[in-house]
């Protein structure tokens, strides 16, 4: 546990199921963890997906203050998503949650399981347009662009608020 809180930025996702109701019993969940603190979700907004041939997302993003590390944040975010049905059989199918650690402070951390920032944030507008709703002055340490500035340069059209 670290005891000073951490930013930090997670993009939540799901098109099977009650993709809506899913979604925010997700935020609830974490708003409830011991160690997370709710801070702000973005709205909700319809995208179309990527990958194989599967419905719309619902996709939106939270800010949240955290005294885990990060790899004590991935587990968490893996045990919602498994408490909501989440089964990984292929890479950018269908799931009923996908919840994605995108941004923890302006930590740059590559490991085999898990990669700060999202490796692909940068090219998806359906983090990228809910993300810089809520943080649009977070600067990508990669890039070191703010949030806003990366959403300009992608396409965001497929992107729709609800």
């Amino acid at each position: 546990m670290i005891k000073e809180g951490k930013k930090v930025a997670v993009a939540l996702g799901s098109n099977l199921g009650e993709s809506r109701t899913i979604v925010r019993e997700a935020v609830e969940m974490l708003a409830q963890t011991p160690g997370i603190a709710l801070k702000s979700v973005s709205s909700w907004y319809q995208t179309a997906p990527v990958g194989p041939p599967q419905p719309d997302y619902i996709n939106g993003c939270v800010l949240l203050e955290v005294q885990l590390s990060p790899q004590e944040l991935l587990q968490v975010l893996l045990k919602v998503e498994k408490n909501f049905g989440r089964v990984r059989r292929e890479r950018w199918g269908a799931r009923s949650l996908d919840l994605d650690l995108i941004l923890y402070e302006d930590l740059i951390l590559e490991t085999p399981e898990l990669q700060i920032p999202h490796p692909r944030m940068r090219e998806r507008g359906f983090v990228l347009v809910p993300l810089a709703e809520i943080a649009p002055d977070w600067i990508d340490p990669v890039t070191n662009c703010a949030i806003a500035e990366l959403t300009e340069a992608v396409d965001c059209s497929g992107v729709r608020r609800l």
